[in-house]
């Protein structure tokens, strides 16, 4: 009888759980993984090593869900007041603060287990890892560049890779991905803060999409520049060949779409040019698998 009295509320719980931390929206998942899957192939020159590979795809993982639990803790008395996000969870009072920071906690924890079994310059990057995670929901209450902020945060993940892979600090290659990564995710991260702009400007919360105004698609469009001939530096420093740069060329045409659908800035459309980066990271990866492939690696 107590079985099927709380069976429903154990079932409810756990699906609150479940869309605190995104797992029905994955998108965030992909954006963080291609990049980390970039960089554990240049750094193994092909195939990396499968425990590595595995604490890595787990971590991505954990680490982005552990990141919207703490990002609705920082947001809960803005998010009940914003269209698109008065649903979730905490917003909506399925679960409490405590319960959020727990999840958090939690996740991270697990994470960091993980990581454990890596090498110690591995172990002490992770911290620098959760810091960023940590600190990213709380930027946009400082200052305009809270997208940045999470691109530092995303693109952690490939010296971390690198020092995984090789047990030593990524070369100047590696480096330059990284920086790569932080021009890509600010650009998409304003698509996706352009969809809420008005509600931000309303609330008094700060963004990219607000600080570049009636710039922001031109500044966008330059960040993606900036991103694709980074990229082209990568391939360069690692002598990659002609299908990297397909997958590069393949990144670049997604990134014309995505200017396509920002051009009247409405909200959907922005969205969905946000959305559309997950191409952009597979493109990237496959051109970088074909590539080892075709050379050995």
């Amino acid at each position: 009888m107590n079985t099927t009295v709380h069976r429903p509320t154990l079932l409810r719980r756990l699906d609150a759980y479940a869309r605190l931390v995104r797992l029905d929206r994955p998108i965030g998942i992909f954006l963080l993984l291609w990049p980390t899957l970039w960089a554990l192939w240049l750094a193994a020159d092909g195939l990396p090593d499968l425990h590595v590979l595995a604490v890595f795809v787990a971590g991505v993982v954990l680490m982005r869900s552990a990141g919207c639990a703490i990002n609705d803790y920082a947001d809960r008395h803005i998010d009940p007041h914003v269209a698109r996000t008065c649903q979730r969870p905490l917003a909506a009072g399925e679960i409490t603060p405590g319960e959020a920071l727990g999840v958090f906690a939690a996740l991270a924890g697990l994470a960091f287990l993980l990581v454990l079994s890596l090498n110690a310059l591995t172990r002490w990057m992770s911290l620098v890892a959760v810091l960023l995670a940590a600190s990213y929901p709380f930027m946009k209450r400082y200052h305009y560049l809270p997208q940045v902020h999470l691109g530092a945060a995303f693109a952690w993940a490939i010296p971390m890779a690198f020092t995984a892979q090789t047990g030593t600090l990524p070369p100047p290659g590696g480096w330059l991905l990284f920086f790569a990564n932080l021009l890509w995710t600010t650009a998409y991260d304003t698509m996706y803060a352009m969809a809420d702009r008005e509600d931000d400007l309303r609330i008094g919360v700060k963004s990219t999409a607000i600080l570049f105004g009636e710039a922001d698609r031109l500044i966008i469009g330059a960040l993606q520049v900036m991103t694709l001939l980074a990229l082209v530096l990568v391939g360069r420093s690692f002598a990659l060949g002609w299908p990297y740069y397909a997958g590069l060329a393949l990144a670049a045409l997604f990134g014309l779409y995505q200017q396509f659908l920002i051009r009247q800035r409405e909200p959907r459309d922005c969205f969905r040019a946000f959305l559309n980066n997950n191409y952009v990271g597979m493109a990237v990866f496959a051109g970088i698998v074909a590539d080892r492939l075709l050379h050995g690696g």
